[in-house]
């Protein structure tokens, strides 16, 4: 007889599965300090991080638009289209997570206790 399989216990082991893979032997990551290596980043830094990524992504694209626009020879309106679309799928993203977390706490202060 076969046996029946809870979805959140194998979701939970699959999420576990790609975490292992995901991370990084210290041996191989030349970067990583002592500090870093016993704790991960807090919320704040990893969210920060994230933001300046949009940022950043959002500057390079425009940066790109308006050099296209100026006539430079070394942009083409391919890779100036893909870094725009790249920068709004990133911005996209970012809003989401915060739509998500505003729920969330939203949710959390509203739970009477």
């Amino acid at each position: 007889m076969m046996a029946l399989v809870n979805p959140t216990t194998s979701a939970l082991q699959q999420m576990q599965a790609m975490a292992n893979e995901a991370t990084i032997p210290e041996s191989l990551d030349s970067s990583a300090s002592a500090s870093s290596a016993t704790s991960p980043g807090s919320f704040t830094e990893l969210l920060q991080q994230s933001l300046a990524k949009v940022s950043a992504s959002q500057a390079s694209a425009t940066g790109e638009m308006h050099a296209f626009e100026l006539g430079a020879s070394s942009v083409s309106l391919n890779s100036a289209m893909i870094d725009g679309a790249k920068a709004g799928i990133l911005f996209q993203q970012s809003l989401q997570i915060r739509n998500r977390l505003v729920s969330a706490y939203t949710d959390i202060m509203q739970t009477q206790l």
